[in-house]
Formats: structure tokens, C-alpha cells, sequence
């Protein structure tokens, strides 16, 4: 009885490092996720400045500003391949049968 005691500790002891796990990495995800969508944002400001510039007139690198404003376009490309994968990844699991 002893030695059955010892295995079902052994498993809830796994199963709680597992969950532990599971939480550290949807942290670390959610981290890269929102730092991610931060920078995104910042290009994207960061481009419509350089856009608002070109407009007005008051660019003073055009080089400097069309860079900012292709960083921002592909950035937002990026950005919406990653959104897409997610989307197909969480429906083909949706249609996984237990």
C-alpha cells in the first residue's frame, strides 16, 4: 500500500509541474504577444507621421520616411499572416473529436 501511495504522489506531483509548465509558457506567449502588437503600433505611428510629413511637406529625410512607412506595411502584413494562422489553427482543433 505503501508503494501505491508513492506512484499517486508521484502523478499529482506531475500533473501540478505540468500545469505550472503549461502556465509559464501562456505567460511567456502572452508577453511576446503583447510586445509584439506594441511594436506594431509603434510602426504604425511612426508611418503615418512619416506619411503626415510627405503630405505637409515637412519631410525632412525622404529616405528615412519612406522606410518608416514600409516597416509600418510590413509589419501590419506580418501581423495579419500570424492572426490568420491562429485562426486556422484554432478550427482545425474546434473540428478535432475526443
Amino acid at each position: 500500500m505503501n508503494e501505491i501511495n508513492k506512484i499517486n504522489s508521484l502523478n499529482t506531483s506531475n500533473v501540478s509541474a505540468k500545469a505550472n509548465d503549461k502556465q509559464n509558457i501562456g505567460d511567456e506567449f502572452e508577453k511576446l504577444l503583447k510586445k509584439s502588437i506594441n511594436d506594431l503600433d509603434t510602426a504604425q505611428k511612426k508611418g503615418e507621421a512619416a506619411m503626415t510629413d510627405i503630405a505637409t511637406g515637412e519631410v525632412k529625410d525622404l529616405h528615412q520616411a519612406a522606410i518608416a512607412i514600409n516597416k509600418a506595411e510590413s509589419s501590419m502584413k506580418f501581423m495579419l499572416e500570424v492572426r490568420n494562422k491562429a485562426i486556422n489553427a484554432y478550427k482545425e482543433i474546434s473540428r478535432t473529436q475526443i
